[in-house]
């Protein structure tokens, strides 16, 4: 139990701050839908990934681990699937300039917005994990 309401929180957090950092992920109805959305997402990442990484182990492999990132793309995509509050947007993102390295402004597609959103999730996921354990 008490690792379940842990998942639910860390998957509750990343959700929600990807939600202020990726402005085309977005949600609406407050925080009951973002309790829906983490609990949601958190069946997902329980029941659906580990299945399409046994179903994708081999294109997995010859990809040195990258397609795991697109997994968890397709999880978010089925996150906003099932939970219909939350959504995929367009948006223009401005671009970055820090410390010489620079990252050019850019219209991004949804697509391009659920692999920014999945990379910030799975950051703050695996980051407050490893604080957890």
């Amino acid at each position: 139990m008490k690792t379940l309401l842990r998942l639910f929180l860390i998957n509750f957090t990343a959700i929600y701050a990807a939600t202020k950092i990726i402005p085309g992920l977005t949600y609406s109805g407050g925080f009951k839908s973002l309790a829906v959305g983490a609990f949601a997402f958190m069946f997902i990442n329980w029941i659906l990934v580990p299945l399409l990484k046994i179903l994708f182990l081999p294109l997995n492999l010859l990809t040195v681990g990258l397609f795991a990132w697109l997994i968890n793309v397709l999880a978010l995509y089925a996150l906003t699937t099932i939970v219909s509050d939350f959504q995929l947007l367009p948006y223009a993102f401005s671009g970055i300039n820090f410390a010489g390295f620079n990252i050019p402004s850019m219209d991004m597609s949804p697509f391009l917005v659920a692999i920014a959103a999945s990379f910030v999730i799975g950051a703050i996921t695996h980051f407050l994990q490893w604080l957890v354990h």
